[in-house]
């Protein structure tokens, strides 16, 4: 009998330990999507600051790809605050992806200016 119970006692033990560990397994997933969403949108206001004047210079008020971008990154961080706490993994993934779309559209706009300031030969 008292092997028995040792035996359940030892079984429950590990079971706690594997969903403990499965538990700091997701929740180390669950950080890094969050400082992965945290370092896009980083990286995309980094970007914008530096290329701000040149696309502004060219695109001016009619169509403004560093407002929509900017506007954009400050709509996913404040989505993040308010709702990152309760968020999937696939939702911060989406929220990343949006972020780095804004980041190729920027990058695509700089491309643009670049060949139109480019001498033709």
């Amino acid at each position: 009998m008292i092997t028995f119970l040792t035996l359940l006692l030892a079984a429950a033990v590990i079971f706690a330990l594997a969903f403990v560990a499965a538990r700091r397994r997701a929740a180390g997933r669950r950080q890094q999507a969050v400082s992965n969403v945290l370092d896009a949108a980083d990286a995309l206001e980094a970007r914008l600051r530096t290329a701000r004047a040149e696309i502004e210079a060219v695109a001016g008020d009619r169509q403004n790809p560093v407002r929509d971008a900017m506007q954009e990154m400050l709509r996913q961080r404040l989505w993040l605050q308010q709702h990152g706490g309760q968020a999937s993994l696939q939702e911060l993934h989406t929220v990343r992806d949006s972020i780095e779309q804004a980041s190729r559209r920027i990058d695509h706009q700089l491309v643009q200016i670049e060949r139109a300031r480019a001498p033709l030969h």
